[in-house]
């Protein structure tokens, strides 16, 4: 359709396309050489991995962590099965990241204690109650700073399913675990961030 006279278009038709276009078929012309598809695909998810790298690892570091993800993404594409859902294999990648991100801060605490958690060094002192920091913090934050005392299996199908809304069938292709064990888990990790949130003085 014709632009109207005088109104520029914002996008070229070539990038409008693009917009348009699915998943599968921006891989296949990432795969044909073509850079921009790949740039399409990072418009699509780059701020969901972005917000899934900062529930699991914070903000420290964290534009590396993205960079890191679509980076892998890039190289692994000629790998990647058609079979499978783009974006569960792109939290796959996000989630190894985070995860590798995790056992290098906790390598760190071991070789220096000094060296704290971008997650944990912001948490309040939980002798403070409801009436110290936490009763400042906006919910979701008051949240994310509870998740610092979960472990990163507890943490990770929180993050996954509570606050990324991801189902469940998808988190375990992430997980690489059954849908059975997800559930499992996350009533276990729900549970467990619940006694965390009660122990601080959270009123849910």
């Amino acid at each position: 359709m014709p632009h109207s006279k005088g109104v520029p278009s914002d996008k070229s038709e070539p990038d409008m396309a693009l917009e348009m276009a699915d998943d599968l078929t921006l891989i296949d012309q990432c795969l044909a050489g073509n850079r921009s598809a790949f740039a399409g695909l990072y418009r699509r998810y780059g701020q969901r991995v972005r917000s899934t790298l900062y529930q699991l690892c914070g903000e420290t570091g964290l534009d590396d962590l993205v960079q890191d993800v679509f980076l892998r993404a890039w190289r692994g594409l000629p790998k990647f099965r058609r079979s499978a859902s783009f974006s569960t294999w792109l939290y796959r990648i996000a989630w190894n990241v985070a995860m590798d991100r995790r056992k290098k801060f906790a390598r760190d605490r071991q070789r220096e204690l000094t060296v704290s958690d971008p997650l944990d060094a912001t948490l309040p002192d939980p002798s403070q109650g409801a009436s110290g920091q936490w009763s400042t913090l906006h919910y979701q934050d008051v949240v994310r700073q509870a998740l610092g005392f979960l472990s990163d299996g507890a943490r990770s199908v929180i993050v996954l399913c509570d606050l990324e809304d991801i189902p469940q069938k998808d988190v375990a292709q992430i997980l690489n675990v059954p849908v059975g064990t997800v559930k499992s888990r996350l009533f276990s990790a729900r549970a467990a961030l619940r006694q965390e949130l009660e122990r601080q003085g959270v009123e849910l």
